[in-house]
């Protein structure tokens, strides 16, 4: 395959993960990465800031597609609910790609200690851009960070099961902040 040929993007997320999966995330070299696809290192440069980026790029434009969600919201909407239309509207950002690469860039993240912090601290960014955007709806400090994290939990859960069925994620997500409202609930 030509180095010019399109979507360089999706070649070097495929090689990255292959190689991951198959010698390490740690033993894994860019230029690696670069090779399987047929491109260069530069090229690799041009998509992504290292190689972090191939697992976790997108975070800030996922995190203001979560913000805009709770804008979004019916004014009447209670902060779950809100969290809700935040869960929902990342649907537009999911891809039939993102699923496909998905349970092996879970594995790869799993699998290496410094992938999972970084994959909590993308989490925690979440969280808080979440809680910043329900506050800006007039929800108190404290109601705004405890739904926030649920809606953490309730996307985690929501994006599991996605990978894992052929169903569109809108329904999931609602059933995932459906099932963690219920368990809430039950903590008396």
């Amino acid at each position: 395959m030509g180095r010019w040929e399109p979507d360089a993007r999706d070649r070097l997320v495929r090689a990255a993960l292959d190689l991951f999966s198959e010698q390490g995330y740690d033993n894994t070299a860019v230029a690696q990465i670069a090779e399987r696809a047929g491109l260069t290192k530069s090229t690799f440069f041009r998509h992504f800031r290292d190689k972090r980026e191939v697992l976790f790029g997108g975070q800030d434009e996922l995190a203001d597609v979560l913000v805009g969600g709770i804008a979004g919201a019916s004014g009447d909407a209670g902060p779950l609910t809100a969290v809700e239309a935040a869960l929902v509207a990342v649907g537009t950002w999911f891809t039939d790609e993102q699923r496909a690469h998905g349970p092996q860039r879970q594995a790869v993240v799993e699998g290496n200690l410094e992938l999972r912090e970084r994959s909590a601290l993308k989490m925690a960014g979440f969280a808080v851009a979440m809680k910043d955007a329900l506050e800006r709806r007039g929800v108190p400090e404290l109601a705004a960070a405890v739904a926030a994290e649920l809606g953490v939990l309730a996307f985690e859960r929501a994006y599991v099961t996605w990978l894992e069925t052929a169903g569109d994620w809108a329904p999931i997500a609602r059933r995932s902040v459906d099932e963690v409202r219920t368990a809430a609930a039950t903590l008396g």
